[in-house]
């Protein structure tokens, strides 16, 4: 509620000046609102207000601001069924529904999949300074040709990757085992998880060539590193399911949305380390 309308100093602990929310910075203009289905009762009782009376007060505030703002609101979620379980409200849903423009899951428009994979190719190849070779007419194939359940978000965490590990027979094998996680929010989920082994889990020794014996990691840190390897792929796996809903993935992987939140910025940071120092694994 604070990012959309903001608050006055002392408005809560912390408090201590007056920040504008999205709102007010959006006025004469447009905000857009993802996930709307996910938005608290309270929060969609406020944003009923604003589009009724084009006027809200900051958290703390003693007056109303009046505000011109155009909305456009997206879900991946099917709102009439939201209303009908009684989680998303009635009165806010017909404010919303104006002009509803309905954008086809990945797997039936399929005839974009090559140019999305060009566009990623690039963009990450640029983000992580890397130059992997395109993408083979059989590895577009096959990407045609499967259903992609967690949508564009899932195809470009594939690319990421590919661009990452440069290992395109890897990311096909993702796409020939890959099976939908089958989640249950009476509270029991379950992730089929293979661990992947960790790079180079040779034997403890071996030579360089020239007698020398080196030394491998032991069987401790391999063990270490298969583990992160689990986790990194189990986490990314929810979250293609749950096309990046990161509140409803931390409810599937049974922990908080805090921890899933550090477990990310950790991925992203041992991705961008694996990026600078590609043989350092």
């Amino acid at each position: 509620m604070r990012g959309l309308f903001g608050y006055e100093p002392g408005a809560f602990t912390g408090a201590t000046r007056q920040k504008l929310g999205k709102f007010e910075q959006a006025n004469n203009g447009t905000i857009f609102l993802d996930e709307i289905s996910e938005m608290h009762p309270a929060l969609q009782a406020k944003l009923l207000h604003v589009l009724q009376d084009h006027e809200f007060s900051r958290l703390g505030g003693k007056r109303d601001i009046q505000v011109d703002v155009r909305v456009l609101a997206a879900t991946n979620k099917p709102l009439e069924k939201a209303v009908e379980e009684g989680v998303f409200r009635e009165d806010l849903f017909y404010r919303l529904n104006v002009v509803t423009i309905h954008i086809p899951p990945l797997r039936e428009r399929r005839e974009e999949i090559p140019v999305f994979l060009e566009y990623f190719l690039e963009k990450y190849s640029e983000h992580y300074g890397k130059s992997p070779a395109k993408f083979s007419e059989y590895a577009i194939t096959r990407m045609m040709e499967y259903p992609w359940p967690g949508n564009i978000r899932e195809l470009e965490n594939l690319v990421k990757r590919y661009v990452i590990v440069g290992n395109e027979a890897q990311i096909i094998r993702e796409l020939s085992t890959h099976k939908p996680i089958v989640t249950s929010f009476g509270g029991q989920a379950a992730a089929s998880v293979t661990a992947a082994p960790a790079a180079n889990p040779g034997p403890a020794v071996h030579s360089n060539g020239n007698g020398a014996e080196l030394e491998m990691p032991s069987l401790l840190e391999i063990g270490r590193r298969a583990a992160m390897q689990a986790e990194r792929e189990a986490i990314e796996r929810v979250l293609a399911q749950t096309r990046w809903n990161r509140r409803q993935a931390a409810k599937i992987l049974r922990i908080s949305y805090k921890a899933l939140l550090n477990k990310l910025k950790a991925m992203e940071e041992q991705s961008k380390g694996q990026a600078k120092h590609p043989d350092a694994q």
